[in-house]
């Protein structure tokens, strides 16, 4: 009987430990994400203070289309450019001739993050026809329910577009880019989320 008794109480604490080290180690699935750390502790920055809004909002990745686009498609034409920024700097931006689109990687978002913005422009003579911006989930092959993105000849911060999910729960999204003018050309750069309206 005693035996017994210490090989259960031998197996309860291997298994306390194992959950313990089991704890330590990094999530990876989508439930993971969510519930850890991609909607939250994320490094803020104010990048559209120079137009006024002094609100901290996210990168979505590689939103700044400077590097790496890991995760990104682009199609239909879309490319990255060298062009002169908004500040007069030279930099990369996401270049978007009619009917190009590009798909972001997927993100967490929530009913704590609201709203995306980023810097446009059209050039061309559609101006006003501007750019569509979708919100879908992620891994999805289709899109609607898009939101114009209305951009000027010169660089301007576009009005926030919502991109919060339809309940406070959190999800995995991706974001969609598509130009629609006919005789124009959009292009994005710093494309970034509002977390918690800050």
């Amino acid at each position: 009987m005693k035996k017994y008794l210490w090989g259960l109480r031998s197996l309860a604490l291997g298994a306390v430990t194992a959950g313990i080290a089991l704890a330590g180690l990094p999530a990876t699935s989508s439930a993971a994400l969510i519930s850890g750390g991609a909607c939250d502790n994320s490094t803020l920055s104010q990048p559209f203070a120079t137009y006024g809004d002094t609100n901290e909002y996210k990168l979505v990745s590689g939103g700044d289309f400077e590097g790496s686009l890991s995760g990104w498609t682009l199609s239909g034409g879309a490319s990255i450019t060298a062009t002169k920024l908004a500040d007069g700097t030279t930099g990369s931006v996401l270049n978007l001739p009619a009917g190009a689109k590009a798909v972001s990687p997927a993100m967490c978002v929530s009913g704590g993050y609201p709203a995306a913005r980023m810097v446009a422009r059209t050039l061309g003579t559609a101006a006003s026809a501007g750019m569509m911006f979708y919100v879908s989930p992620a891994g999805s092959s289709t899109v609607s329910g898009g939101l114009p993105v209305l951009a000027t000849p010169s660089w301007a911060a576009s009005a926030p577009v919502s991109v919060a999910p339809g309940s406070t729960a959190a999800e995995m999204v991706q974001f969609t880019l598509v130009s629609g003018a006919k005789a124009a050309t959009d292009q994005v750069y710093n494309l970034y989320v509002d977390p918690r309206m800050h």
